[in-house]
């Protein structure tokens, strides 16, 4: 490794910037905690005195007023009419069990039962959020700059993050987790993952890239910690937005990416940045600024006008059916993702330890992916890990629910399902073309964030039966899994610069190809036009 690729300057830069993902972790799940639905069960006069209770609850106390369900529990929604037909009637108030919760959202607006989906959709309008910042935020920061959306975006979710625990009404709550969304999950995360790619040296860009999820799995990690320590949901809201104070200081010490920079012509600054970062690096090597803005205007006289857009993507075949490919990876991935780390409270036992180890068990993966990626390839890890975590939440839904081996299926589909949810990123930068690639990997994460909305309300499907959401979200990991098997390799390959070279880039190299002896012939690398530190380090 060259202190180019990975330098001091680099290290704190890099330290900066990942700082949102552990934000966007924190956010993203923390309705969790917040709006947890603990177990629940009808109010019955004259037994109980309070909507305050712990299980268990004695069920002998109430088999005359509450009916049981086909598994000898009390039904949770349902209570008799009258002890003389049997007949029952939805409940008119509830207890909750406060074992774990003393408060929460769920509790101080009854969201269970009939009125279950209100809490979902909640889940939902902040998925929107993020897919909105994903879809805005990041063309911005193209247009404006990564550092000045960064920045912005940690402000707005400090203010949103501390203000959303003392809204007392439903929908000004839903405005108010929607545009905590689009800034807490989705501005600074995009924005500092962006400044890192563009940061650091080609053989240290997995290993960042990785280091982004497993922070953001330390975001998740710390949703389950606090929770487990503070029981009243308001100052618990009070304390997971004020984390948005680590991000104070990054406007005077987060720098612009010189890469965006040099692109948008603004030269010098970029030059002074890499400068700094040489000098930080301890290089002992100058720069001849003025050698260098020549330069610049040598290379933009002669750059190709030509544009691409996102509706290139479509317009010839192979690359057509590449990005419909890498589309549905990403939205399985989500979903799967999502739905393992959503259904934490459904696990028995201790709902934040089972958050936190929810969060814990990706690190293995990530360690893992880390070391195989460069030496078995991209789409052999996807597919293999997207199927794995399919097979698991198929056999989780026909296993006992609560029971241990239910729990370590969870756990494990988990492990598999981050894994190929953080090779995804950096397999669709190097699948498409230079001219597209910022457009694809847009789409790619719009399609991501969508499942992310969907995922609440198909967990809603369990009401008609249990493993309806546990099948859905496993059979379209195996679909998706098995279709990416149709994906060209990317490891030790030239990325395609043009459209026509990612049109032509791994026609005929599948997965049953490889198989079966058949590769594709090794395309000539091509140089990155670009204004690296390494590249001023050799001057």
């Amino acid at each position: 490794m060259t202190k180019s690729d990975f330098g001091r300057y680099q290290a704190c830069q890099f330290f900066l910037q990942i700082l949102s993902a552990l934000t966007a972790g924190l956010h993203m799940l923390s309705l969790v905690t917040v709006a947890a639905v603990p177990e629940h069960r009808c109010f019955i006069e004259g037994i109980d005195n309070s909507s305050y209770g712990y299980f268990p609850w004695n069920k002998e106390d109430f088999l005359h007023s509450i009916p049981l369900t086909s598994t000898g529990d009390l039904d949770s929604c349902r209570m008799f009419s009258n002890t003389e037909d049997n007949s029952s009637v939805p409940c008119n108030a509830y207890v909750y069990d406060r074992t774990y919760y003393e408060t929460s959202r769920t509790i101080d607006w009854n969201f269970v039962c009939n009125r279950r989906w209100m809490g979902s959709i909640v889940q939902t309008i902040f998925m929107l959020g993020v897919f909105t910042g994903a879809v805005t935020l990041g063309g911005l920061a193209d247009k404006v700059g990564r550092k000045t959306v960064f920045c912005w975006s940690a402000l707005l979710q400090l203010i949103l993050g501390v203000a959303v625990a003392f809204i007392p009404e439903y929908f000004s709550f839903m405005v108010a987790r929607y545009f905590l969304g689009i800034f807490g999950s989705a501005g600074s995360y995009i924005c500092g993952f962006v400044l890192t790619m563009e940061l650091v040296g080609t053989s240290k860009r997995t290993a960042c890239g990785i280091a982004f999820q497993a922070v953001f799995a330390s975001g998740i990690m710390l949703v389950a910690g606090w929770g487990a320590v503070i029981k009243d949901r308001q100052i618990l809201q009070i304390v997971y937005g004020l984390h948005g104070l680590i991000f104070i200081g990054h406007w005077w010490l987060l720098d612009e990416s010189p890469r965006w920079l040099w692109m948008q012509g603004r030269c010098g600054e970029a030059i002074d940045i890499v400068a700094k970062g040489l000098s930080t690096n301890r290089s002992g090597i100058p720069i001849d600024k003025d050698y260098f803005l020549q330069k610049a205007k040598i290379q933009q006289s002669a750059d190709d006008k030509t544009s691409a857009g996102l509706a290139d993507l479509f317009k010839t075949p192979n690359l057509r059916m590449k990005t419909l490919n890498v589309c549905l990876c990403w939205f399985a991935n989500s979903l799967v993702y999502y739905g393992l780390s959503l259904s934490s409270g459904k696990l028995k036992g201790n709902p934040f330890l089972m958050l936190f180890i929810l969060g814990l068990v990706e690190f293995p993966s990530y360690i893992v992916i880390v070391f195989l990626l460069d030496r078995l390839g991209r789409r052999s890890i996807t597919s293999t890990l997207m199927i794995a975590g399919g097979l698991c939440c198929i056999v989780a839904a026909y296993l006992a629910q609560g029971s241990s081996a239910s729990t370590g299926v969870v756990m494990m589909g988990k492990l598999f399902i981050a894994g190929s949810f953080a090779v995804i990123y950096n397999y669709s930068a190097e699948l498409f073309p230079t001219v597209v690639r910022n457009s694809a990997m847009g789409l790619g994460s719009m399609c991501a964030r969508l499942s992310g909305a969907l995922t609440p309300l198909i967990t809603l499907l369990d009401s008609f039966d249990p493993k309806i959401p546990a099948v859905t979200f496993g059979a379209l990991a195996l679909i998706s899994g098995i279709w990416v098997m149709f994906l060209p390799e990317t490891m030790d390959k030239a990325m395609p610069e043009s459209i026509e070279d990612g049109e032509n880039f791994g026609i005929g190299d599948t997965w049953f190809a490889q198989c079966a002896g058949r590769r594709e012939s090794t395309e000539v690398e091509r140089p990155e036009q670009m204004v690296p530190l390494k590249t001023m380090d050799k001057k």
